[in-house]
């Protein structure tokens, strides 16, 4: 698990590429909920932006290395944990607001 060229070898762009692709699918979800539950939503818009910008930020002014890689594999897995928890409580809310 640990001798991953993706996290040892890798230049950082496919962290890019596929971070890019997250982020606009993660987007395409959450901003038809801001109708839902503006604040929350929103929140969790800036979020993924702000993570977003972290990534490329990391991946232009860090030095290369397993450093860089790991940052930027954690700062794309922050999008999808903040994409996934976002769309949860914007759901979570609206179900109990039908009972």
């Amino acid at each position: 698990m640990r001798n991953q060229p993706a996290l040892q070898t890798s230049t950082g762009g496919i962290w890019l590429g596929l971070g890019a692709v997250l982020t606009i699918v993660v987007l395409v979800v959450l901003v038809p909920m801001l109708a839902l539950n503006t604040v929350i939503a929103g929140a969790g818009v800036g979020l993924v932006v702000l993570l977003f910008v972290a990534l490329v930020v990391t991946r232009f002014a860090t030095q290369p290395g397993r450093r860089r890689l790991t940052t930027m594999a954690t700062l794309f897995g922050g999008i999808a944990f903040v994409g996934l928890v976002t769309a949860f409580v914007v759901s979570s809310i609206e179900a109990n607001a039908l009972r």
